[in-house]
């Protein structure tokens, strides 16, 4: 299969086109690269042109710096009220730009446009929670050990924080961590996925507009290994959140050391579908065909390994099988199920995968094969009898195929659920209480969701144990990479 052709330009119709900003910003400006150079921005539903997007150098990311830096001291000690009047005024201009921001995520992501219109609630939610947040109080009274002293603990903005985001939730994965970030009192470098960029200077665009001053938002776009080193390797960013794989988080991970930042890292997942016997199976079905194809199976979240109890799993294989087939699949701006994979190595891993299985045995109960649409589209694809052994049950799949197996014991389930390094999420289906109570306790995993899909949201802190990341993100949680406490003892004698 060749590789996507780039056509001619075809950037979205937007109600309002100043939303469509194909430079960095950087202290309150559009910043073209000191070079000039551009990256193109191409449709994976039919490799047209979105748009051409600075290319930033190692001077842009270190101007960034330089106005994050200047913005600090004033943001961070902006009343809290005033920092949360502008994070409400930001919300409230997303929420007024959905469908646009919708188009824009959907033309240059291939995002089905009604989960490209979802993604802009979510994100929005974030910004929203955290105005809340901000105007809470911030100082906790501790009972002193000592006499005629008095205890208080504070927290402080950490200073300078960079947020590195991915192509597969552009808007969400930006909000999530900014709208923390900023309500904290931090000032902000944002570093979005060169194959994504237009989302990233969208919220900028709307943060200008918000009033935000100058320095406190920053976005630089580019390719990441030349963008995020000056980061890395400067003292004034204080903490570095990123969500990505997890071979480039460890790499991340070592580069912070040498100097010390605060991390959040929300790496890879391998999630778990456990289902047993006793489940209702029409909800079992219907949960898992959210979990694994949502976002055309391009999501931590989704649901990898499917681990059916023996007695119930002909039933679920040939359901969801049958659920799986009827899927639509087509260009993100018809609003199918499933849309085009991000780009030629998205797709080949899912033929490799596919390929291996069927190797050691395995059954193809459907699809298996890239889909007539276009280069960049795979079937959704439902394998059965998957070994162990298997690449599918080893690697994270980051795409449309299910890969089904089943377990005879509690005991087998939960060994197989727990036999890997991530530990993102875990899905649980049984009608039993004290089972859920039990696999609850023991499934090794930031997130456990019971007999349904969706659980994420900005009052719950998101995250993983293992090898799939540090800390936490939303909730109150989410504001703990960006603050240091400071304990402060007040001798009254």
């Amino acid at each position: 299969m060749e590789p996507v052709k780039r056509h001619a330009s075809s950037a979205p119709a937007l109600d309002d086109p100043r939303l469509l900003r194909q430079f960095a910003f950087i202290g309150g400006k559009w910043v073209a690269a000191a070079d000039g150079a551009t990256l193109p921005v191409l449709n994976p539903a039919d490799g047209s042109l979105v748009g051409e997007i600075t290319s930033a150098t190692p001077r842009e990311s270190r101007l960034a710096v330089d106005a994050a830096q200047a913005a600090f001291p004033a943001w961070s000690h902006a009343l809290p009220q005033e920092r949360a009047a502008l994070l409400r005024r930001w919300f409230e201009l997303i929420t007024a730009s959905r469908e646009d921001l919708a188009r824009i995520m959907t033309a240059e992501q291939g995002k089905p446009i009604s989960e490209a219109r979802g993604e802009i609630d979510y994100a929005a939610s974030f910004v929203e929670f955290y105005a809340e947040e901000a105007r809470r109080p911030n100082i906790e009274s501790v009972t002193s050990h000592l006499p005629d002293a008095e205890v208080e603990l504070w927290r402080k903005p950490v200073g300078v924080a960079a947020l590195i985001t991915p192509w597969n939730f552009p808007c969400a994965m930006i909000t999530r961590k900014a709208a923390a970030a900023l309500a904290a009192g931090c000032t902000v470098v944002v570093h979005p996925s060169h194959e994504t960029p237009f989302s990233a200077t969208a919220l900028a665009e709307l943060a200008e507009r918000a009033g935000f001053p100058a320095g406190v938002f920053n976005v630089v776009t580019g390719r990441a290994p030349t963008v995020v080193p000056p980061w890395t390797e400067d003292v004034r960013v204080r903490a570095l959140s990123f969500t990505g794989s997890t071979e480039i988080g460890k790499l991340l991970y070592g580069q912070s050391a040498q100097t010390v930042k605060r991390l959040v890292l929300e790496l890879g997942g391998h999630a778990p579908f456990l289902m047993f016997a006793d489940a209702d199976m029409a909800q079992a079905v219907d949960e898992g065909i959210k979990a694994k194809f949502a976002t055309s199976g391009q999501d931590c979240l989704g649901a990898n390994r499917f681990l059916i109890e023996r007695p119930a799993y002909e039933r679920f294989c040939a359901e969801f099988a049958r659920r799986t087939a009827a899927l639509t699949v087509g260009s993100g701006d018809t609003d199918p199920d499933i849309g085009p994979l991000m780009n030629e190595a998205a797709v080949a891993k899912q033929e490799a995968q596919v390929a291996d299985a069927l190797e050691r045995g395995a059954r193809l109960l459907t699809g298996g094969r890239r889909h007539e649409a276009g280069p960049l589209f795979f079937e959704p694809t439902v394998l059965a009898d998957v070994p162990w052994d298997a690449r599918i049950m080893r690697e994270e799949t980051f795409g449309p195929v299910a890969a089904i197996t089943p377990f005879d014991t509690e005991e087998e389930a939960v060994g197989r659920a727990n036999d890997t390094e991530y530990g993102l999420v875990a899905y649980l289906h049984s009608q039993d209480p004290r089972r859920i109570y039990r696999l609850s306790r023991a499934l090794q995993y930031g997130m456990v969701a019971v007999n349904r899909t969706k659980v994420t949201g900005a009052p719950i802190p998101f995250g993983g144990m293992k090898q799939s990341g540090l800390a936490r993100e939303g909730a109150r949680q989410g504001l703990e990479a960006f603050t240091d406490i400071k304990y402060v003892c007040r001798d009254w004698a």
